[in-house]
């Protein structure tokens, strides 16, 4: 297993940096970085993208699932049943934001190590054969940063990506009246808002002992992520404008036909 990760993964990815180092004009490892992330993010695009598109759906359909919770707080099996109606009527599959999320991270663990061991060891013996040998890898970007070592700014930025990646995907919510229920759906609210501010958080203290290359390899993603999620969320209807309303649709197609 492991030498079927590095065939695939590691050195693949390793190569592809020590290639890029090269030819980049300066050989500046950060600028070498970026356009290795960029290439990664092209490759995961049909993942990244149905992952994208299924987390923006969820959301969208989150009021109507607070509704449901509200309708039946008291009747566990019906509410099930009415919320995979909800998920099937709406052609939505609540796990299938994970599966490309989990797909991807073999590919964050390989950029990982290469960054943790490529950038200090310098283990050009892996190199393939038609990739220039550089002798040595100046870690240190722009004239100005370490990569090999963590780097507290580069940690905040990536926080503060992970904060508007999170916050785009969240659906306002009308204004509730009222009703029995309405304590529980203040409540997941107020634990949705926190996990909204917690997560970018840990995204800060995880960056800040991470070698800064990985957490610049993060910051691009998360930048290359968001214009995405901002281009579905463009090209897409208002939130909840195409969702279906499983009452009111069972509702019409028990209607009686009129003359």
């Amino acid at each position: 297993m492991i030498w079927l990760y590095n065939t695939i993964l590691y050195n693949p990815i390793y190569n592809l940096l020590v290639f890029l180092y090269d030819t980049i004009p300066g050989n500046d490892i950060g600028v070498a970085i970026i356009l290795l992330t960029i290439i990664i993010k092209v490759v995961l695009l049909p993942l990244s993208w149905q992952s994208i598109k299924a987390q923006k759906s969820l959301q969208d359909l989150q009021p109507k699932i607070d509704e449901l919770k509200t309708k039946l707080k008291d009747q566990k099996e019906k509410l099930a049943q009415e919320m995979m109606k909800l998920y099937s009527a709406n052609k939505v599959n609540p796990f299938s934001s994970c599966l490309p999320l989990l797909l991807q991270f073999p590919f964050l663990i390989a950029v990982y190590q290469v960054f943790r061991s490529g950038l200090t060891n310098n283990q050009f013996d892996l190199l393939y054969p038609f990739v220039a040998n550089p002798g040595t890898i100046n870690s240190v970007s722009f004239g100005i940063m370490d990569l090999a070592v963590p780097s507290i700014v580069l940690a905040v930025l990536a926080g503060a990506g992970q904060y508007v990646q999170t916050k785009m995907l969240m659906t306002k919510k009308a204004p509730k009246t009222v009703a029995a229920g309405a304590k529980d759906e203040n409540l997941m609210a107020e634990m949705n808002k926190s996990m909204t501010y917690f997560m970018p958080l840990v995204t800060i203290v995880i960056g800040t002992q991470l070698p800064a290359g990985l957490t610049l390899y993060w910051i691009i993603t998360t930048v290359l992520t968001i214009l995405q999620q901002k281009f579905l969320i463009k090209r897409n209807q208002p939130a909840n404008a195409g969702i279906i309303d499983v009452d009111a649709k069972e509702k019409n197609d028990h209607k009686l036909p009129t003359t």
